[in-house]
């Protein structure tokens, strides 16, 4: 069963994607060539507890660190550690918190320096996709309607979308029901109501759609080493339409 948010629920969760918005936007300006994923990482855990909340990532299912940092090839997942950043990397930067037992996800993905045209039109693209399955996120449309814009977009740009990793329902836990593919035929599953809040993260590739998983159990690869980015929102579903907690 999909849980509905109160009002007062909604309060809390605006208040931790606040908090969430208020550390990515300081951390994304530190990223450029010659820092480490490792840096990236610390100023995200420095930055989330002085604002008095959790990092949402760190020992979640034993994940060894705040910040999920993932480069070029890598999807979803990338442990920090002492990579260089270089002139012409995409670096993605997902970042979760716990504010007072209510949790915020997000993620973006950003050049460093001058990146190629490919790469350019892929990171557009995957933001614009984000953008047009939150527009879904309404009262009255399903689930998979949100999926379907992402995928036809994407598709029709000439990206791949990511099928083995999917966006999430959230608010009392990091994960809730439902699971959101990027992916699928429009009006099917759940009824969107009012109440609802999700996870929308679209993950597109330049390349194949396939990846598989480093053997550090974690980092999510694309098998044709092709390039892929990743964007996403907490969103509230409303009456009035969506809302992005994140922003």
């Amino acid at each position: 069963m999909i849980s509905l948010k109160t009002p007062k629920d909604l309060e809390m969760l605006k208040r931790s994607g606040k908090i969430l918005a208020a550390v990515m936007h300081k951390v994304k300006k530190i990223v450029q060539p010659g820092i480490t994923t490792l840096d990236i990482d610390r100023l995200s855990e420095e930055l989330i507890c002085k604002a008095k909340a959790i990092p949402a990532f760190k020992g979640y299912n034993g994940f060894p660190a705040t910040a999920c940092i993932s480069v070029n090839e890598e999807i979803v997942h990338g442990i920090p550690g002492p990579r260089v950043i270089l002139e012409g990397d995409i670096v993605s930067i997902d970042l979760g918190v716990n504010y007072q037992g209510y949790f915020s996800d997000m993620a973006v993905t950003l050049a460093v320096g001058k990146i190629d045209e490919d790469k350019k039109k892929l990171i557009q693209a995957t933001s614009q996709a984000l953008d047009l399955g939150i527009k879904q996120a309404r009262v009255g449309n399903n689930l998979s309607d949100i999926s379907h814009s992402i995928q036809s977009f994407s598709q029709a740009q000439g990206f791949s979308v990511v099928r083995q990793f999917v966006g999430h329902g959230i608010g009392k836990a990091l994960h809730e029901e439902p699971e959101i593919p990027n992916f699928g035929p429009p009006h099917l599953g759940p009824l969107l109501k009012s109440g609802m809040v999700l996870a929308i993260e679209p993950m597109i590739n330049l390349g194949d759609w396939e990846c598989y998983v480093l053997d550090n159990g974690w980092t999510a690869v694309t098998k044709d080493g092709a390039p892929s980015a990743h964007f996403e929102h907490t969103v509230a579903i409303t009456e009035k339409g969506p809302v992005i907690l994140t922003e």
